[in-house]
């Protein structure tokens, strides 16, 4: 018998929340919107994840530390599932997710298509330098007045 029995689904997203994105880690695969659903039946969880990008190599990483996290509590019965319909979308992100990215200098996706400012000075005079940046999911921008270049996290 596992822990799992006596679990609930809420603690499971809990501790995910615990699970740090490999490439973003200043933010949980939970804000990053990839976990799409948790189960706990009987003795069993099931977690789905959606990767951000088609082939993402993050994904393996990320499927490893959320086991290696829920072993940890004694979650032993674990199967992930990966579900890629419907796509992941920045519409996922939660807001807190957003805010850690701003924080940590990736500006956070606009519906715009683009960054509204600066993480770093918060100027509106931004540019975009290149379509591809440090992951497929970010472009590389700068600043104007601060000069800075940043991560733009990509609205898909």
């Amino acid at each position: 018998m596992t822990i799992a029995n006596s679990i609930s689904e809420e603690q499971v997203w809990d501790w995910l929340e615990g699970v740090p994105d490999p490439e973003i880690p200043v933010i949980s695969v939970v804000d990053l919107g990839v976990i799409r659903a948790v189960s706990v039946d009987s003795d069993a969880v099931e977690i789905k994840i959606t990767p951000t990008y088609s082939g993402c190599p993050a994904m393996s990483i990320i499927s490893l530390d959320i086991q290696a996290a829920l072993a940890k509590v004694g979650v032993t019965n674990l199967t992930l599932k990966t579900q890629i319909s419907p796509p992941w979308t920045t519409d996922w992100l939660s807001e807190k997710g957003k805010a850690q990215l701003k924080e940590y200098g990736i500006a956070p996706p606009q519906p715009s298509g683009g960054p509204e400012s600066c993480p770093h000075c918060e100027s509106r005079h931004v540019e975009k330098v290149s379509q591809f940046g440090s992951t497929p999911c970010k472009a590389l921008w700068r600043c104007s007045d601060c000069l800075e270049p940043f991560d733009y996290f990509k609205c898909i």
